[in-house]
């Protein structure tokens, strides 16, 4: 078997001079293009580059400045909630009623000091601690002291009372 002798015809010569000149073109055509694009990629990349950059030093600029703001905000938290709870209360036989009762009559006491800064309460600690044991309870016939045992401060502030006979 052989191969037909077509490269010798000029009409077949022309048309493979023509497709090689052809394949040139296009290559040097699509490398142009490529390039084009490339180069329009890569300004794209380096403004978003930057456009990173300056959020991330806002978004550090905003974190800094959230700190401070929070710091500053736990400085100033106030009071929300009183509780009160009275511990020996079942030594001398008082029912849940007269409990409540005195726990309540010590929260009235100190109901001024909701919505005030847990600096100022902080600092009247002792004011707080005579409030609550100047206090008297009279119960059949018998006088009742009290004395705080316990303060935990926050935005609640718990209190708690121990209560003995008057001597």
């Amino acid at each position: 078997m052989r191969i037909p002798p077509h490269y010798q015809q000029p009409t077949w010569q022309r048309f493979f001079a023509g497709a090689a000149i052809g394949a040139i073109i296009s290559w040097g055509v699509f490398l142009f293009i490529f390039g084009v694009i490339q180069e329009k990629h890569s300004t794209i990349i380096n403004e978003q580059k930057q456009v990173i950059q300056d959020l991330q030093n806002d978004k550090k600029i905003y974190q800094e400045e959230y700190t401070k703001l929070n710091k500053k905000a736990q400085e100033k938290l106030t009071i929300q909630e009183i509780k009160i709870h009275l511990t020996n209360g079942d030594r001398y036989l008082f029912k849940d009623f007269r409990v409540k009762s005195i726990e309540n009559k010590i929260k009235d006491d100190l109901n001024d000091l909701i919505a005030k800064d847990i600096e100022s309460i902080s600092s009247s600690y002792l004011l707080i601690e005579r409030t609550i044991e100047n206090r008297i309870f009279e119960f059949d016939g018998n006088k009742y002291k009290l004395e705080m045992s316990k303060l935990m401060l926050h935005t609640t502030l718990y209190i708690e009372v121990e209560i003995s006979f008057l001597d």
